[in-house]
């Protein structure tokens, strides 16, 4: 087992993991393919549940086009210490919100996107989710969910046990 850092632990593999979505990502698969790609939400959730019930997990797999609703996932899962897929589209470069949900319930995100933010319009090139992110994962389209996925199952992320009273 690899060494982590002191005051972190692994995510046990126990845990639901938890995929959050956010605004306009119901119409994945209508919008903009060229950009997005065909796949749907929907198919993208069968295949990341498959992968979970064959290792035993739970898949907590939500869409919302509402900023607070996320915030509130977020903060559930993170106070719960369970880690959280975040694609949380436009979101990710305007929402203060949402950065401070993360800090403060100290949740284990990783930042998935399915374009490469960096090569598209400046706007979308800061993300304010990137800064309390385990990690980032952009750019592969649909399976970019897979990948952040591996990277729970694997071990690879890591929880800050809450020891506030």
């Amino acid at each position: 087992m690899r060494a982590l850092a002191p005051g972190l632990s692994q995510v046990p593999m126990t845990s639901t993991v938890h995929v959050f979505n956010g605004p306009n990502l119901n119409l994945l698969g209508k919008r903009e393919p060229e950009i997005y790609g065909r796949e749907t939400l929907a198919m993208i959730e069968a295949r990341l549940r498959e992968t979970c019930t064959a290792r035993g997990m739970s898949l907590d797999f939500r869409q919302t086009n509402h900023e607070g609703e996320l915030v509130s996932w977020v903060q559930e899962a993170g106070l719960a210490g369970e880690p959280v897929i975040l694609n949380a589209g436009a979101y990710s470069h305007t929402s203060v919100a949402l950065h401070d949900a993360i800090k403060a319930a100290r949740a284990s995100v990783i930042e998935v996107h399915l374009s490469n933010i960096h090569a598209r319009e400046g706007f979308r090139h800061r993300s304010l989710i990137s800064a309390v992110a385990q990690g980032v994962i952009l750019g592969f389209g649909a399976a970019s969910y897979e990948l952040a996925l591996d990277a729970v199952l694997s071990g690879r992320v890591t929880t800050k046990p809450d020891t506030r009273n």
